[in-house]
Order: structure tokens, then sequence, then C-alpha cells
């Protein structure tokens, strides 16, 4: 049996630039927090946000999502009124 490739489809144009949204780590919000806010503001199912936790916790910072600037922006100020720290990278 072949296994087929799902794939997603972009909502970003040909023309866009790419942004990317970091969270960075901090020492004062604790894990569920930190998942909660990524599920509600940035989509992740819980699996994916407990993970993007984790490396942020390890490493310092992780580029948790991609897309136009826009977006991304609204998103880093909603994570930032939650008391985390994002920034956009454009």
């Amino acid at each position: 049996m072949k296994e087929k490739a799902i794939r997603r489809k972009k909502n970003i144009k040909t023309g866009d630039k790419v942004s990317l949204l970091v969270l960075y780590n901090d020492n004062f919000n604790t894990f569920d927090h930190v998942i909660k806010a990524l599920v509600e503001v940035c989509g992740h199912d819980y699996i994916q946000a407990e993970q993007c936790a984790l490396i942020v916790h390890y490493r310092g910072s992780y580029e948790i999502k991609s897309g136009t600037s826009e977006i991304l922006a609204a998103m880093s100020r909603s994570l930032n009124a939650r008391g985390l720290n994002s920034l956009v990278v454009i």
C-alpha cells in the first residue's frame, strides 16, 4: 500500500513575504498557560502547542508560526497581552 503525502494549502500568495512569529522563554509563565495561549491564539492543536512550549523552554526561543506579517502581528499582540514574549520577524 502506497503512502500519500498530506499537503496543506498555504494562504500566502506568491508575492507576499513570509514572516515568522517567534516565542521567547521566560521564567514566570507555566507550561499550561503557554499551551493554552498557543491553542487559542495560534490555532495549534494541544500536542503541537505542547511541543512548541518544550522547545521554547529548552532552546530559549522558537519560530512557532509563519505567515503574513499582518496576521502574525495580531497574534503577537494577543500573546503579549497574555504575558508571553513574542516578536514578528520579517
